[in-house]
Order: C-alpha cells, then sequence, then structure tokens
C-alpha cells in the first residue's frame, strides 16, 4: 500500500494557516498558466482563416494546423506525466515554458521563410510545451487544496484559460486578419517571384503577437523560478505491502473519461477553428474575417462566464448533472445550427461556448477523483486525450470540403451525445462534499 508521507506538526493552527496561505498563492500562480496556454490555443483559431487563403488550402489541409498541434498532446502528454513524477511539478512548468517560448519565436522565422510546413513545425514545438504545463497543471490544482473543492478549483482556473481564449482573438483579428488577403484568382495570376514576395509579406503579420508571446512566456518562467510550490512533488511511503501497479483498464471510469476528454476538446477546437470561415459565409453572417473574428472571441467569452459561474454552482449541485444538462443543451444548439441559416445559426453555434464551460474540468475530476497516487499518470493519459483536437477538426474540415460548412458540424455533435452518455455514466460517483 502506499500512502502520502504525514507531518507530525499538521494539527498545529499556525502551521495550516501559513500552509494554507502559501496553497492559495500556488492555486493563484497555476492558474495564471491557465490564462497563458489558452490565449496560445485560441491564436490557432486566428492563423486559420489567414493561412488558408494565404496558402490557397482546403478546409481539411487548413485543419493540419490543429492536428500538428494537439498530436503534440498525444505525443508527449506520457513523457510529461513521467516528467512531474521524476522532477516535481516546478521543474516541469519551468521546462514546458521554455519550450512554449522557444515554439513562439519559431513563427518569427517561420514568417521569414513563409513555407506553410514551416509554420506546422513551429506548432509542434510551441504546443510540446503548452502540454507539459497543462499536464501538470490539471492534476496539481485537484491536490493543492480539499478534495471536496477540486472541481471548483478546476474550473475557476479554466475560466482564466477562457479569458486568454476570448483575448486571443480580439488580438489577433486587429494583428493578422486585418491585412488585406488577394482572392484565390488574384493569387494564381501572380508570377512566381510575386507570390514568394506576397506570402513573405502576409506571413509577417504573425510575427509580432508572437513575438510579444515570447517575451511574456520568458518573464513568466523566470518569475516561477523565484517561486516555492507547497506540493511540488507528491512524497509517498511504502509500507510493507506492495503497492498496486497502474494499469488502465482497472479504471473504467478513466478509460470512459478520457473518451470524453477526445470528443470535448475534439468538438470545442472544431467549432472554433471554423467558426471565423462559418460566419463569413453568405448565408450566415456574410461579413469580412475581422469582423467575424469577433464573434469568435464572443464564443470563447462565453466559456469564460460559464466556468466562473460554474466554479460555483458545482460547489451546490453534483459535478455529474451539470456537466449532463450543459452536454444536453450544447446537443441542441449544434442541432439548430446545421438546420438554421443567418444570424439564427450564428447566435446558436456562438452559444455553445457558454455551455463548453464546464466540461473539461469535471470530466477531468471525475475520471482522475478514485487514482489516489496515481493520479499524475491519469493526468497524462487524460491530456493524451487532447489529441481529439486534432483528429476532430480534420476530420469536420473534410465532410466542409466535399458538403458544406453547416453539415460538417455534425461531427462535433455527436462528440456532445457521447458527453451526455459520460455524464450518465457517472451519475452518483461526483466527489464527497
Amino acid at each position: 500500500m502506499v500512502t502520502v508521507a504525514q507531518n507530525p506538526q499538521q494539527n498545529d493552527p499556525q502551521i495550516i494557516t501559513n500552509q494554507t496561505e502559501k496553497s492559495n498563492a500556488a492555486i493563484g500562480v497555476v492558474s495564471t498558466l491557465f490564462f497563458l496556454f489558452g490565449f496560445i490555443t485560441c491564436l490557432n483559431d486566428v492563423l486559420i482563416p489567414h493561412l488558408k487563403e494565404l496558402f490557397t488550402l482546403t478546409y481539411a489541409q487548413t485543419m493540419l494546423v490543429q492536428t500538428t498541434f494537439f498530436a503534440a498532446y498525444f505525443i508527449v502528454s506520457w513523457p510529461a506525466s513521467k516528467l512531474i513524477t521524476k522532477f516535481g511539478y516546478k521543474s516541469s512548468f519551468l521546462i514546458g515554458l521554455i519550450l512554449t517560448a522557444l515554439g513562439c519565436f519559431s513563427f518569427v522565422l517561420a514568417a521569414k521563410i513563409a513555407i506553410y510546413y514551416v509554420f506546422l513545425s513551429g506548432l509542434f514545438i510551441l504546443a510540446s510545451g503548452v502540454t507539459i504545463i497543462q499536464v501538470a497543471a490539471n492534476p496539481y490544482l485537484t491536490i493543492i487544496g480539499s478534495k471536496a473543492r477540486a472541481s471548483s478549483r478546476l474550473i475557476f482556473a479554466q475560466g482564466l484559460n477562457s479569458l486568454g481564449t476570448t483575448i486571443a482573438p480580439l488580438i489577433g483579428s486587429a494583428l493578422i486578419l486585418s491585412v488585406a488577403v488577394k482572392t484565390a484568382d488574384e493569387i494564381v495570376a501572380l508570377s512566381t517571384t510575386d507570390l514568394a514576395i506576397y506570402r513573405a509579406t502576409q506571413a509577417s503579420s504573425v510575427q509580432l503577437p508572437y513575438i510579444g508571446l515570447t517575451c511574456f512566456v520568458i518573464l513568466i518562467a523566470l518569475a516561477l523560478c523565484f517561486f516555492k510550490f507547497p506540493n511540488n512533488k507528491i512524497v509517498v511511503q511504502k509500507t510493507n505491502t506492495i503497492s498496486k501497479k497502474f494499469k488502465l483498464f482497472d479504471h473504467p471510469t478513466l478509460v470512459m473519461g478520457t473518451i470524453g476528454i477526445f470528443a470535448y476538446v475534439g468538438a470545442e477546437v472544431a467549432i472554433g477553428s471554423l467558426m471565423i470561415n462559418f460566419i463569413a459565409e453568405p448565408t450566415i453572417g456574410n461579413i469580412p474575417f475581422s469582423e467575424a473574428g469577433k464573434f469568435l472571441s464572443a464564443y470563447w467569452g462565453g466559456a469564460m462566464v460559464g466556468r466562473f459561474i460554474g466554479s460555483y454552482i458545482t460547489t451546490k449541485i453534483q459535478p455529474s448533472k451539470v456537466l449532463f444538462i450543459h452536454a444536453i443543451i450544447a446537443c441542441t444548439l449544434v442541432a439548430l445550427t446545421i438546420m438554421g441559416t443567418g444570424y439564427f445559426a450564428l447566435v446558436c453555434i456562438v452559444a455553445v461556448g457558454l455551455f463548453n464551460s464546464i466540461m473539461f474540468p469535471t470530466i477531468f475530476v471525475l475520471s482522475t477523483e478514485k487514482l489516489g497516487v496515481h493520479v499524475e499518470k491519469g493526468s497524462g493519459i487524460i491530456c493524451m486525450a487532447i489529441v481529439g483536437g486534432a483528429v476532430i477538426p480534420l476530420i469536420q474540415g473534410y465532410i466542409a470540403d466535399i458538403s458544406n460548412l453547416s453539415i460538417s458540424y455534425i461531427v462535433p455533435l455527436i462528440c456532445y451525445v457521447y458527453i451526455a452518455f459520460f455524464a450518465l455514466k457517472t451519475k452518483g460517483e461526483s466527489i464527497t462534499r
């Protein structure tokens, strides 16, 4: 059996007060990291329409942005969980931030070369850093305070994540999408030399936001060097009994939750990735990309509002029940988007963001609450499922190419149906309050 090491002075009131203060400070620091990777992730949604027009890509080709970014979660998540176990949370955060800074800076070089696949390579480096940060941040917030409020803490941190995703489209649209892009016919008419110059000029519009991000990430890393994390590494003591080896299929809720994270991230990313193109359609909003970007901000802003509200609601109502209601409403809104047109369809798809709000943290907590000392392994497995953001958008992009954007939303609809199923299966298994 494995037990957490006990401190003989843990019942001292002064020590408890100091530990609480340190824990609250750590929660605040780690929550800022959620803002960072939310901002970075959502910039992809602004890059997609820009790169699609710049390199005259199909929807499926453009979705390689998300495929590359979220493939890093599948490849890096498991090694990241090993990294946490060996070196602790602080070192893992710093390693993740260094990789993130390198990835952001690579965009400066990619913009000079103006080759699509060089952009994708930089995205993978950036995403690898973000993956390490997220694999560490999620379980850390579940162990740093009381178990009963783990879901609430994680939802609050996800609210700051959504603050980043809300601001990113506004800044990205102003700096990237405001640059005039030639039509496909105009691009075809350009000579090889003129095309290279045009692409280099257009690609340079992404440099400023990513240079700013590089500096911001470096500043955060420097600040974390001087911060001492309580519970930086879970200390365990072995008794005479041999600890039970972790086996994935001994934890059916974790398995179902992993599929749930795959479905949720895939649906959320797919909707956001194609939203600017969808809203710009003549039959929907009939507006330029730079204006459509504001509605993308509203989509992520809805998730932010929902998460701050949800961090309170889940302390009063069983998280699995809240998850089920949100999934059903999301299903309804996506179905109405598929059938609707004009501003009705626009409002429906933007409103989905509000009901995405509590899904990730709630699924995560429901899936890992019974793992005990295996929580880092569970986090690594769940974060591997974020690869749904690589797979689901690619499938939706392919369907959009062979049919239309409205029909393609059947893909996230199926994802929300599964999430509702998961919520029903975990009913009554929520955290004891």
